[in-house]
């Protein structure tokens, strides 16, 4: 039953492009017309339940599969497989039961995304208190672990994500002295290039241990703990104002039920005339739901907002859109910087964890620059402010010189 069922599912599915399919049993199926829409990828299926899982769920089950090496990729092309599955998705290709599931998922996603203080510590944790060896694998050098921005296609890992922290500068529209709040400080390397490159005075904040006490002795080794500090503490625990807020790459762990409370304490943060930037991931599709491989192995209680229900929770907390960038293939780039980087040091991270973990790490960020370029993911840059006119007019300022 379930081989007649898994024979529908890739019918239905692939349209574009091939996938030759060696089953558990031996046999041999092909799907697709060979064109050259998508690539032809040939995989082999073994395990008794391998079949079972894909059908069933095969949102989760691929990736897993995946990771037990029940799914093999001829020349492990994982990129060339996750391109070929997401370009037949995007054409609507997706079966009627992996669609109920995505609908089903949906629909409870304010259970899963439900995230107190509790809850949001636990699963920062599960991704960010990991080895600092292996960010070390495949970061640049200032551990911006956050999209880069590449000028162009040549440009480096370290000087894209450079340019992105000059780019954000210009935004926040700085002086000497501000005093600027950084959530979801990371490793540092953002408030710790405001401060030596800025003037400015930045408080970090961040729940994961192991980030924290890194950033403070980058602070310390550089001679800035008087204008760079740096606290254990969740968000809506912060008091006092600021001229400026900056966040990047955190707003996608909120979840949609804290979306008003994070923008209203922007709002509380800031200053009279003060500017935020919140740099996040988000989806040119209409609101969704998170993956569940993502959910389960990568990012609990994280998602990816549109830009409609981020801007409605930013309209009901009286602050100003001044303005809206979307950054949109800056970070499938990115993130076949980290792959290449981390697959030329894999040996190392096996020996931090184990070759399963290798193969997790390799899927989700394979996965996550696939998503980027052929399922409508993107990043966007959201300016905000208390006063309409707490920023200039026009975008000139953010290109002079």
């Amino acid at each position: 039953m379930w081989e007649r069922l898994f024979d529908r599912f890739l019918s239905h599915l692939v349209r574009q492009g091939a996938l030759r399919v060696t089953m558990p049993d031996g046999s041999v199926q092909s799907y697709g017309p060979g064109d050259d829409t998508a690539p032809d990828i040939r995989i082999t299926l073994t395990g008794d339940d391998t079949i079972r899982r894909l059908v069933t769920n095969p949102h989760l089950a691929a990736g897993e599969c995946y990771m037990d090496q029940s799914l093999r990729i001829e020349n492990d092309d994982l990129h060339g497989f996750l391109e070929l599955v997401l370009r037949n998705i995007a054409a609507g290709h997706d079966g009627a039961l992996s669609r109920l599931q995505q609908g089903w998922r949906d629909l409870t996603r304010g259970i899963s995304q439900r995230n107190p203080a509790g809850r949001s510590r636990s699963n920062v944790a599960h991704h960010y208190d990991l080895s600092a060896g292996l960010y070390d694998l495949f970061l640049d050098d200032d551990r911006q672990y956050s999209c880069a921005y590449f000028k162009t296609p040549e440009d480096s890992l370290d000087q894209a994500q450079a340019q992105k922290k000059a780019h954000i500068a210009r935004k926040l529209c700085l002086e000497p002295g501000m005093r600027v709040l950084d959530i979801g400080c990371g490793w540092g390397g953002m408030a710790l290039t405001l401060a030596r490159d800025f003037g400015a005075r930045v408080h970090g904040v961040t729940l994961s241990e192991e980030q924290i006490k890194i950033a403070r002795a980058r602070a310390k080794a550089a001679g800035l703990e008087d204008r760079v500090t740096f606290d254990l503490i969740d968000y809506r625990a912060v008091s006092g104002e600021f001229d400026r807020i900056v966040s990047v790459g955190m707003f996608e762990h909120v979840g949609v039920p804290q979306y008003r409370q994070y923008f209203r304490k922007l709002h509380q943060l800031l200053t009279e005339d003060g500017v935020a930037l919140v740099h996040t991931i988000g989806r040119a599709t209409p609101p969704g739901s998170t993956n569940p491989w993502i959910t389960k192995y990568i990012f609990p209680g994280g998602y990816i907002p549109a830009l409609s229900e981020t801007m409605a929770a930013v309209e009901r907390e009286d602050l100003w859109a001044t303005d809206i960038e979307n950054w949109r293939l800056h970070y499938a780039m990115t993130l076949r910087h980290w792959h290449d980087r981390f697959m030329a040091r894999r040996d190392e991270a096996a020996r931090l964890y184990d070759e399963r973990f290798v193969r997790m790490w390799k899927f989700y960020l394979a996965a996550s620059e696939q998503v980027f370029r052929f399922s409508g993911q993107c990043v966007y840059q959201l300016q905000l402010a208390r006063r309409q006119d707490a920023v200039p007019l026009t975008r000139d300022y953010l290109y002079a010189g």
